[in-house]
């Protein structure tokens, strides 16, 4: 599947230490290659209508969403702080 960051991943990502965004790229190219792969812990956050969420480490997390073959990522943050925004 395709990856799309969108302007409001993007700042986040910039807003990041460099070792997570280093953390942050190593996991995008598994979000890539094999959405599925256990170490992304991808989950679909509780409710919402199609936002999911992968683990960069265990204090950040990304969300994103799926639209046809690409996936939209939406927010990166620490984990409260990537889940609350819609």
């Amino acid at each position: 599947m395709k990856v799309v960051a969108s302007a409001r991943f993007l700042r986040g990502y910039r807003k990041l230490p460099e070792q997570i965004r280093a953390a942050t790229d190593r996991k995008l190219l598994l979000l890539e290659q094999n959405p599925g792969h256990p170490s992304l812990r991808v989950k679909k956050v509780t409710g919402t209508a199609g936002i999911w969420e992968a683990s960069v480490t265990m204090k950040y997390r990304m969300t994103f969403e799926i639209h046809e073959e690409r996936i939209v990522l939406r927010v990166i943050g620490e984990h409260d702080e990537a889940l609350r925004q819609p």
